[in-house]
């Protein structure tokens, strides 16, 4: 089987699960040639860890069952993304509104800003340029369709 039928596979397995929970929701399947099933889960209101230990090990316990992989060569981790994992879904830019992006949009330009609000088509950023008098605070909208990759700035 190749690696997006697997995915497939797996995503299938998953939705009973996540049904379960309709704040949760799946963001991301990557599996590396080593069969390392990588699963990014997260929730509208922060994804708890026992929430991530009860998808796990109802997961593994799926697969195994399955035989999709021989002999259990695989290896699963289950993890709401991190910080540094860039932001895929609308969802997630709903849930991080009031927070810092930064955007590189498809020319490869960046914008850094505080995101306002997320609609169905893209985002209003509230970007800053200048110091002191001459500090200009304007609000943008970018466009998903826009945007290459966008991620969480943790500011102090």
């Amino acid at each position: 089987m190749q690696t997006e039928t697997h995915i497939e596979a797996i995503t299938q397995k998953l939705e009973p699960l996540l049904a379960e929970n309709p704040t949760h929701f799946l963001v991301e399947i990557r599996i590396k040639p080593t069969n390392n099933i990588k699963v990014f889960i997260d929730a509208d209101e922060g994804m708890p860890l026992s929430g991530l230990i009860k998808y796990n090990r109802a997961l593994y316990k799926d697969l195994e069952e399955s035989g999709m992989y021989p002999d259990g060569n695989f290896s699963l981790e289950v993890s709401s993304p991190g910080v540094d994992e860039p932001l895929k879904l609308n969802r997630q830019y709903k849930k991080n509104v009031g927070r810092y992006l930064e955007v590189k949009l498809q020319d490869d330009s960046v914008k850094e800003g505080k995101i306002l609000e997320a609609g169905e088509d893209g985002i209003v950023l509230e970007t800053e340029s200048g110091k002191g008098r001459k500090k200009e605070i304007k609000q943008e909208t970018v466009l998903f369709s826009d945007i290459k990759k966008a991620t969480v700035q943790v500011k102090f």
